[in-house]
């Protein structure tokens, strides 16, 4: 289950809407090992794209090392689909490389409403998860 502050998932909603027709994407950090989100890192998506996003190189190398000399891991890494359902697609599951994190997808395709779900994916495998949000 993801546990996230109702303020990091209003931060990924209105980066998500900020993007739009684009995709969105971006990190949430947190303590290593600790399953806690806490440190919103919001990139660029390096395809300017509404159905695909990829983050830039250059950026992702900056945001790891940073995280690393934090002491912090992704535990979530999430993007927006514009006009499908917050599912990953079988290119967002072929470039899932983090298997410890928390895979947001926010779909802003039914603008106002948002859709906001979280899944696993290691090895091909993907599994929906629930979602807690505190305050």
């Amino acid at each position: 289950m993801l546990t996230i502050s109702r303020d990091l998932q209003a931060k990924i909603i209105a980066h998500a809407r900020a993007d739009h027709p684009d995709e969105a994407c971006g990190v949430i950090a947190g303590p290593a090992g600790s399953d806690r989100p806490e440190r919103f890192i919001p990139m660029q998506n390096a395809e300017r794209s509404p159905t695909f996003y990829r983050f830039d190189s250059i950026e992702q190398l900056k945001v790891w090392r940073e995280m690393d000399d934090r002491d912090e891991e992704p535990v979530v890494i999430y993007h927006s689909h514009t006009a499908t359902e917050a599912y990953p697609s079988r290119t967002d599951i072929s470039y899932a490389s983090e298997p410890q994190a928390h895979y947001v997808l926010v779909s802003t395709r039914d603008e106002p409403e948002t859709e906001f779900r979280s899944y696993r994916i290691a090895g091909g495998e993907v599994t929906e998860e629930a979602v807690q949000v505190t305050e």
